[in-house]
């Protein structure tokens, strides 16, 4: 007699390519978990295209334990089959919804494994602890700390608050100058090194504490960079421009040293003249399209096999083709009410475009952040080779158009419903 399928409980904080894979594909064994205070972040369109499929909506203002009895009730009486696995593809919901996982007796990351992945000193902690190189860093309060920290590693540095992702509130700290405007009481803040080199990205899927495989990615710009206006593009890695680091092996050293059964992870790490340098981990997704272009450049269904680990399954990873395959975020200049955007047909129509998808359209109101993320848009691409990826990007930026006027600060919101898309 076969094992039933496991049903999965996934929490859904915001749209993603991830969340519509999974309830296109698991329609019988996904259950989605969302949060009260959270509904503005999740579009019409979103609802309507996940509208069939169970949601628990955690309450505002109450306590969890309650939230998850509560959860349990619901699940006894609604359900046919109670989800037994857990996934959490959001980085900033890490620490609250595991706690809800372990409340509602699903597999859960501890506090002690929520904080590695999540507060970045204690990341770094673990890190040296794991004998891994990282940049020196230190917790600051004052802009007498930072400076102190400058006077014995020198300047540029950068300060970022402990949980922060896709660089929100992130800055490079060129002098004391660049310290104006920035409230350091507002949260709990860290300072470390500038490092120089090649910064690269690298993900990979874990089941059962084993990394099945490390799929690496470049970056045509820093995250620093593009959040001050630099291409914003990821790519992903199958040729031979690889990194000469064996990633399966550094992160197998990580997973083991953190306890970590299974899930996708994704590291940031610098190569300085040959040495390696540990910058981030996160237990969760890679942000912007980043697993897309591993499916793209693999030739794989990398989003099944996310969902496999978290199922308790072990994937079929075997790869139809070996390319480099990109995610562009398309720019979104500022605020307002969009007057013209390029049509997603005229950018499938740039050599190597394989998947456009506009975010906004003729008529929204969009509302701009500094976030490594912030974009109108984005374009799948790819080629032979990290150089022709990157100029057919730059192509397809010299091609995209977006004008915005000015519009009332009322209803500036949504930036996050796909407005057409495109495949070829």
């Amino acid at each position: 007699m076969s094992t039933p399928d496991p049903v999965l409980l996934l929490v859904d904080d915001r749209p993603s390519s991830f969340t519509h894979h999974a309830a296109a594909t698991l329609p019988e064994h996904l259950v989605l978990l969302r949060f009260e205070e959270l509904r503005d972040d999740l579009s019409e369109d979103h609802l309507r295209r996940t509208d069939h499929l169970p949601a628990f909506w955690v309450r505002a203002g109450v306590p969890l334990e309650q939230q998850a009895a509560r959860y349990r009730d619901w699940v006894t009486g609604r359900l046919p089959v109670a989800p037994t696995r857990f996934c959490n593809p959001s980085e900033p919901r890490q620490a609250l919804a595991h706690r809800f996982a372990a409340l509602a007796g699903l597999p859960h990351l501890t506090g002690q494994q929520v904080a590695w992945v999540r507060d970045k000193a204690e990341m770094k902690r673990r890190f040296r602890e794991l004998g891994l190189r990282t940049a020196e860093f230190k917790l600051v309060r004052t802009a007498a700390e930072i400076e102190w920290f400058a006077a014995t590693h020198g300047w540029p540095l950068v300060l970022k608050p402990v949980d922060s992702f896709a660089c929100v509130d992130t800055h490079r700290l060129d002098g004391p100058q660049s310290l104006d405007g920035i409230d350091l009481t507002a949260r709990d803040w860290m300072v470390e090194q500038f490092l120089g080199g090649t910064e690269w990205e690298v993900c990979a899927v874990i089941h059962r504490g084993d990394v099945l495989d490390a799929w690496p990615s470049a970056m045509p710009c820093r995250p620093l960079d593009i959040v001050d206006g630099a291409m914003n593009a990821n790519i992903s890695v199958a040729t031979d421009e690889a990194p000469p680091v064996d990633l399966r092996a550094l992160l197998q050293r990580i997973v083991t040293g953190m306890g970590i059964d299974h899930g996708y992870a994704h590291m940031e790490f610098f190569l300085i003249d040959g040495r390696l340098y540990a910058g981030e981990f996160g237990l969760r997704l890679a942000g912007c399209e980043i697993p897309a272009n591993h499916g793209h450049a693999y030739g794989f269904d990398v989003f099944g096999a996310t969902l496999d680990v978290y199922r308790g399954i072990r994937p079929d990873l075997r790869y139809r083709q070996r390319r480099c395959a990109g995610d562009l975020l398309l720019p979104l200049p500022g605020s307002g009410r969009v007057h013209r955007i390029t049509p997603t047909e005229e950018l499938l129509r740039v050599p190597g475009v394989v998947q456009a998808v506009l975010k906004v359209g003729v008529g929204d109101t969009v509302s701009a952040r500094r976030a490594s993320h912030n974009a109108s848009g984005y374009v799948h691409v790819v080629g032979a080779s990290i150089e022709e990826v990157e100029r057919r990007m730059r192509e397809v930026l010299g091609r995209f158009t977006i004008e915005l006027t000015p519009a009332p600060v009322e209803g500036a919101t949504r930036t996050d419903r796909p407005a057409s898309e495109g495949a070829r």
